[in-house]
């Protein structure tokens, strides 16, 4: 099992960037986020393309930035020994596209890197490099909910020195038992990409977590069905299994579509897949593109304790 090396707790002071390595994002939201960091005791230095706007040849896409762009703000942020930890300040699509270019970089100057979603891709990244990072909310989310948002207090407590600790309502899904392993995961679909590559972090024997959003039942099974013939779903330690939102089901008419809130149909779904194995597994975890998304240290060893009346997650 790969060794993860945590980054140091910021201290008041430290300085946070702000940097968009993937789609577009509104200002407010940089705006908001740079209110909350300083507000903590940070200072905050904003890539020089946060806000920038760059529409795909395509047309279908919107990035925050040529790929050349992304990638000199996030290694520039890197590589200022000021900086102590990155903020991505939204998710959508385009991180991908920077690893390759990022591994000496992250390598040389490792430190704190928070966010979800398509920056599943450079939670891979540092975890492959050996080095901890956190799945959690962005900019948007201190926006909208503040500082004294439980969520965003989390945040807080992670990158000042804290561990986690989080207890969950049960759920009919659910599989009790208990594992002591390294935390892995982020977005499924990311995750799915990234098999058979150099930033494949889903090892055996880790508790995976796992969160996705506008991906139809079918989908997400083919990619479970990935991870079942790679020969890692059989064995995992544990499996947490977050939001799945805004996903169509296809099988279902127009009118009973839900489009925001996760349906049992896909929980029942991957309760199948996992049916098999003796692991414990926990459903509705509070993770994923949801108001209420607690921060995960990736690559921390963590006890998973799935029981009757609760779900417990805390750091080993």
């Amino acid at each position: 099992m790969k060794r993860i090396q945590r980054p140091a707790p910021l201290q008041p002071g430290d300085m946070v960037a702000i940097v968009s390595p993937a789609s577009t994002i509104a200002p407010e939201f940089v705006e908001g986020a740079i209110a909350v960091l300083r507000g903590w005791g940070f200072q905050v230095l904003e890539g020089a393309n946060t806000r920038g706007h760059h529409v795909a040849a395509s047309g279908a896409i919107t990035y925050s930035g040529t790929c050349e762009e992304r990638l000199n703000d996030i290694k520039q942020a890197f590589e200022n020994a000021q900086v102590k930890a990155i903020l991505c300040s939204r998710g959508g699509y385009g991180t991908m596209q920077l690893l390759d270019p990022l591994q000496e970089v992250i390598a040389r100057n490792p430190k704190w890197v928070i966010g979800f979603s398509d920056i599943t891709a450079l939670h891979a990244a540092l975890h492959c490099a050996g080095y901890a990072s956190i799945h959690g909310l962005m900019a948007k989310h201190l926006t909208e909910c503040g500082a004294a948002d439980p969520c965003s207090q989390a945040l807080r407590h992670l990158l000042t020195g804290g561990t986690m600790h989080y207890e969950t309502e049960p759920h009919a899904c659910n599989r009790t038992g208990a594992a002591t392993a390294p935390l892995v995961g982020g977005n499924l679909a990311l995750l799915h990409s990234m098999l058979g590559t150099p930033y494949n972090m889903i090892e055996p024997g880790v508790i995976l977590f796992i969160e996705d959003i506008a991906e139809a039942i079918y989908r997400t099974q083919r990619m479970l069905l990935s991870l079942q013939l790679a020969g890692i779903l059989p064995r995992l330690a544990g499996l947490v299994v977050g939001q799945f939102t805004r996903y169509r089901d296809p099988l279902l008419p127009e009118q009973e579509q839900e489009q925001t809130t996760q349906r049992s149909a896909m929980y029942e779904m991957i309760s199948e897949m996992v049916a098999p194995y003796d692991y414990p597994v926990a459903f509705n975890f509070p993770i994923g593109h949801v108001t209420r998304n607690v921060p995960l240290v990736e690559g921390a060893r963590v006890h998973l304790s799935v029981e009757k009346e609760r779900v417990i997650l805390t750091e080993a």
